[in-house]
């Protein structure tokens, strides 16, 4: 049996992929005026739409996600970067970098930077295929590209670990 990824054992080092999938990790797509937020099953094979943060000032968007942390055990941030279409960063990028740091300086929990190009794109036209209205898409957008993003984080790490093929089987 796999032993649990721990903060303690985080700071050992410990980096198994397999103990990383059994944790419960949150997924952030910071925009300017919102914060789409998922969260992963127990598994870490799931990413499910969590909740919604509307952006106030920058202490209480940092404390609304500490809150959320807290709640639900998180071990780890998952945190859109939206890099150009050629790979730079570019003004919006340069905004979530500068959360970051300061989301940095107030949550212990590891905190990691995702390449999110067209996740909202993604996001958009899979709500567009369930009949959702125009409305219902901008209700839940962020939403959903907050799973998107933890879901490839999870499928990468999934992937690579080395019970994958067991599990498949």
């Amino acid at each position: 049996m796999e032993a649990l990824l721990t903060p303690h054992s985080l700071q050992e080092g410990h980096r198994s992929t397999t103990a990383l999938l059994r944790m419960r990790i949150l997924g952030l797509d910071v925009g300017d005026r919102r914060i789409g937020v998922a969260l992963s099953d127990s598994l870490g094979m799931t990413a499910q739409r969590l909740t919604l943060v509307t952006r106030q000032r920058l202490a209480a968007d940092i404390e609304a996600i500490a809150t959320l942390v807290r709640q639900h055990a998180v071990e780890r941030i998952v945190i859109g970067l939206p890099l150009t279409l050629r790979g730079e960063q570019g003004p919006q990028a340069q905004k979530v970098l500068a959360f970051v740091e300061a989301l940095r300086t107030q949550i212990t929990v590891p905190l990691e930077l995702v390449d999110e190009r067209l996740t909202t794109l993604q996001g958009e036209r899979a709500l567009r295929e369930t009949g959702a209205s125009h409305q219902q898409r901008k209700q839940v957008i962020d939403q959903v590209a907050a799973q998107l993003i933890l879901q490839q984080f999870l499928d990468r790490h999934y992937q690579r670990s080395p019970d994958a093929n067991e599990r498949d089987a």
